[in-house]
């Protein structure tokens, strides 16, 4: 047990320096993450690294990046496991999916735009890639959903810090 507690505290001081330097990896990497189906954020870090004095276009760009990835991710994942992954992990019933799917036919593929929602964005973007939806018209609403939120989180951070 001993050697499981250094272990943890050596994993937690790394995480907690990882953390508390941010630089573009970081950021990167943090929004890839959380634009797959992992329940975290990013936008906390992108406040981080405004409020430290980087460049505001920079570190939009850079997490714009990174969510989209990660949002790419996803989209493939639902083309090549989105049936199993559904069906056989999360479980979801046939009349469940038949209503994600009707929900989709009636909004279309317009509401990738909002895939940077919390909660839905990421199961957009696996439904995206189980329907098949054109790569390059989910790339067009997804990246511009993605920018628009991050440009408006700068800006409002930037706008608080007068």
């Amino acid at each position: 047990m001993n050697h499981f507690d250094n272990q943890f505290l050596t994993y937690a001081v790394a995480l907690h320096d990882w953390i508390n330097q941010p630089g573009y990896v970081t950021l990167f990497l943090l929004s890839f993450l959380a634009s797959t189906l992992l329940p975290i954020g990013s936008e906390w870090l992108l406040i981080l690294m405004l409020t430290k004095g980087y460049p505001s276009g920079a570190t939009v760009v850079t997490a714009t990046a990174g969510n989209s990835l990660g949002a790419f991710t996803t989209y493939l994942v639902g083309i090549y496991g989105g049936r199993w992954l559904i069906e056989r992990v999360m479980r979801v019933s046939p009349e469940q999916q038949e209503r994600a799917h009707e929900y989709y036919r009636r909004y279309g593929a317009v509401s990738l735009f909002f895939s940077w929602l919390p909660l839905v964005g990421d199961p957009l973007c696996l439904v995206g890639g189980m329907m098949r939806i054109n790569f390059w018209l989910f790339t067009m609403l997804v990246v511009s959903g993605k920018l628009v939120r991050y440009v408006v989180t700068a800006w409002l951070t930037l706008r608080a810090m007068g």
